[in-house]
């Protein structure tokens, strides 16, 4: 199929995006069938039927008695490409530290492409999951991890990423203005720490630090919980500097190692 101008001037081949569009049908919803992902879509069946069959083929789809379903090959695929950053090697252990220390759930993040990834997480003994997996892309402002991140990026970065997915509220507690956006920014920069306060999920507070190297962020390292245990004195008193140690450990790691 001949690929067609897309808006932006570049080059886009329809099959190839409808194809990762069936995959995120099967990523949301589990095993489907083959009319499951047509009404998904919009497609006629035999449209669906023809993309899952070459996914399945290429080996990231998977039929059973069931429908089709996700592959083994992303989590394949998923372990080389986290493998071969540089922060993750970096930080690996000093999550798994801060979560036996803490007893928290401990969480490294990244910005790819103006959104917040997980990329690995561990958790301490009295670890309260907030439904954040690993993988997981979402909006920047609301986490402290992404907050993190966009408090050290260029002033010209922040907005481009403002401006494509704009500051849409997940709770009644999430910033969505840009100038209160901006504001929060510079607090964070000045007490050294971004502070998630109930923005992603009602109950859950985080705190999060940035990593940077050479002046560039290369991520963000964050401790999530119930709010009834992140309060303000124990965030200022040894969440902080517990993920101010670290903080110093993996960057000196990442510069030398």
């Amino acid at each position: 199929m001949a690929p067609n101008e897309s808006e932006d001037g570049g080059k886009r081949v329809k099959a190839v995006m409808r194809s990762y569009r069936v995959i995120g049908v099967l990523r949301e919803q589990g095993t489907v069938r083959i009319n499951d992902v047509a009404d998904a879509l919009g497609v006629p069946t035999s449209t669906a039927h023809v993309h899952l069959k070459t996914l399945e083929a290429a080996g990231y789809v998977v039929k059973d008695e069931h429908g089709y379903r996700l592959g083994l090959r992303f989590l394949r695929d998923g372990s080389v490409t986290r493998g071969r950053l540089d922060v993750y090697d970096a930080s690996r252990s000093e999550i798994k530290d801060l979560a036996e220390s803490t007893g928290e759930v401990a969480n490294l993040g990244v910005e790819e492409n103006g959104q917040r990834v997980i990329v690995y997480q561990a958790e301490g003994d009295k670890a309260v999951y907030d439904n954040a997996p690993i993988g997981e892309f979402t909006h920047m402002h609301w986490t402290a991890l992404g907050k993190a991140i966009l408090a050290e990026l260029p002033g010209e970065r922040v907005t481009e990423i403002v401006d494509e997915y704009g500051l849409p509220a997940k709770t009644d507690h999430t910033i969505s203005d840009r100038d209160a956006l901006l504001e929060e920014l510079e607090a964070i920069r000045e007490r050294g720490y971004a502070l998630e306060d109930e923005e992603r999920r009602d109950g859950i507070r985080s705190i999060a630090v940035p990593l940077v190297s050479d002046g560039t962020v290369i991520g963000a390292v964050s401790l999530s919980g119930p709010k009834e245990r992140f309060n303000d004195d124990r965030i200022v008193d040894e969440l902080f500097p517990a993920l101010r140690d670290r903080k110093n450990v993996i960057e000196v790691k990442y510069a030398y190692d």
